[in-house]
């Protein structure tokens, strides 16, 4: 007798991830040079976003946190921010909300050197 698989439609299927975003960009600020980093990883069927990383790395201006001067992500499985060392919980407003305030702190802080 041969078997056969058969997939009833209740019986999730496993979710297939891809990395459709990852950015690399040097960048001049105030003080030095920076790197901006972005990376993105969205479900192939869906399109949601369900891992992230933005990044704004200077050493000159953060010399913990590998030079992490601002970033966001959801590693560990939890949304946070990290500023200057220092890491804190967030609301996941939804990536493009997210990404949008990113990009306006890393502008306040090339430039003045503050958010």
């Amino acid at each position: 007798m041969r078997s056969r698989l058969c997939y009833h439609e209740h019986v999730a299927r496993k979710r297939r991830v891809v990395k459709t975003v990852n950015e690399e960009s040097i960048i001049s600020c105030l003080v030095g040079k920076g790197k901006l980093r972005e990376e993105v990883w969205q479900d192939s069927t869906t399109g949601e976003v369900v891992r992230y990383n933005l990044a704004f790395i200077n050493h000159v201006m953060c010399r913990g946190d590998n030079g992490r001067v601002l970033g966001y992500d959801v590693a560990h499985g939890y949304h946070h921010r990290h500023f200057m060392g220092t890491v804190e919980d967030i609301d996941f407003p939804g990536y493009e909300k997210l990404s949008r305030r990113f990009f306006k702190e890393v502008a306040a802080l090339r430039t003045r050197g503050r958010v």
